[in-house]
């Protein structure tokens, strides 16, 4: 236990070195509203501190820290402020780079990865291929020692930034749909890729349409073998689902949303006075320690063993309600304060007067949707449990 405190305290002093006080909740832990700068910033410290992967296996760049330390981890920085990285590279893409790349895949791109030198971006969503991902109609037809990629993907976060997009393309049109894709990495450099900005309802720009048109790429970025991509993206989206619980983003989320409903300098009669908000409260904090005790088991599982896909379904779809609703807390509190949204710039989670909230509502919309939707996720349930019966 003593152990645990002291690497409690080790990570904390990390955090409150590398984040200047002004720039602490600079971003209100929103992924969408970052700058490169600042993700490709923590990166490169964290690598340098030896944390720059530390769920990945110890060969990799992993630090080898038990499923405890990990947990702290995430809440200490949760708790700093500081900004967070970018999970496409490091949660996504990584894992299958390491997991099923070749030698010089990973070469080539784990060490970009861990420094927080190259950025990624996910090409799965497709305009009428979302949560029926498998309908994609993207197409890599080889030609030699390439593929020519033909498409579109939408709904692309950080597109605009990426430097390398991974790729599911239809490579045997022959075929049922999933056994008819495949896992490419594509250079966001190649000619024939354009990028168009999505101005989601919040504002901001983090999402983008993405069109090839005769796209070239080395046979060599082809990750595993050809045709067998739905089995390289079902195990990034158990990677990609569970990250999605978010129970540190909403311990802190709540914690603050309980500081404004008890502030007495913002409210003339504070919220928290109120049965129905402190029951509510309440009912949001229950619901967290479950969330909490289904992410331990999930941690306590074996990478990709059954258990571990079993639990990622419900992680994602209890995490991402909960969100939403603490989203829709903050706002009701908030009350009039909520009106001027637009403030991604606010230097607090939800500002002194809770004046931001409305921005985290109007992008946690998007929070049941990707990563699958709540209706998919339940489909994943229903299905485990059917096979159990």
């Amino acid at each position: 236990m003593d152990d645990m405190v002291a690497f409690r305290k080790e990570v904390a002093d990390f955090f409150e070195g590398t984040t200047p006080e002004d720039q602490r909740f600079k971003h209100n832990e929103l992924l969408f509203s970052a700058s490169r700068e600042s993700m490709a910033g923590i990166q490169n410290a964290l690598n340098e501190q030896g944390w720059g992967a530390p769920q990945w296996p110890v060969e990799y760049g992993g630090t080898g820290w038990s499923k405890q330390q990990l947990s702290i981890f995430m809440e200490e920085w949760t708790r700093s402020g500081a900004p967070m990285t970018s999970p496409f590279g490091l949660t996504m893409v990584g894992p299958v780079i390491y997991t099923f790349g070749s030698e010089e895949m990973k070469q080539r791109h784990l060490p970009g990865i861990r420094s927080g030198e190259t950025f990624w971006c996910q090409g799965y969503s497709e305009p009428g291929s979302g949560s029926d991902l498998a309908s994609l109609k993207t197409r890599a037809v080889r030609d030699g020692d390439e593929y020519v990629v033909n498409g579109q993907k939408i709904w692309t976060t950080q597109a605009h930034w990426a430097d390398w997009i991974f790729c599911l393309v239809r490579t045997d049109p022959e075929a049922k749909p999933q056994q008819g894709i495949s896992f490419l990495l594509i250079d966001m450099k190649s000619p024939g890729i354009e990028v168009r900005p999505i101005i989601s309802i919040d504002g901001v720009h983090h999402l983008n349409e993405v069109f090839f048109t005769d796209v070239r790429v080395p046979a060599e970025n082809l990750v595993g073998e050809e045709n067998q991509g739905w089995t390289y993206a079902k195990f990034l989206l158990v990677h990609e689902r569970s990250g999605i619980a978010g129970v540190a983003s909403s311990r802190l989320a709540l914690s603050k949303i309980r500081e404004h409903a008890a502030s007495e300098e913002a409210f003339v009669s504070p919220p928290i006075n109120d049965p129905e908000i402190a029951m509510a409260l309440d009912d949001l904090e229950h619901r967290l320690q479950a969330l909490a005790a289904l992410e331990a088991r999930a941690l306590d599982a074996p990478t990709q063993s059954m258990d571990a896909m079993k639990l990622a379904a419900p992680l994602k779809l209890l995490g991402s309600e909960l969100t939403q609703d603490l989203e829709e807390m903050a706002v009701r509190i908030a009350g009039p304060a909520a009106l001027p949204a637009l403030n991604t710039g606010a230097d607090s989670v939800f500002g002194p007067d809770g004046e931001n909230s409305m921005t985290r509502f109007l992008t946690g919309r998007a929070h049941t949707i990707y990563g699958g939707t709540s209706e998919v996720q339940k489909n994943i349930i229903a299905g485990f449990m059917l096979k159990a019966a």
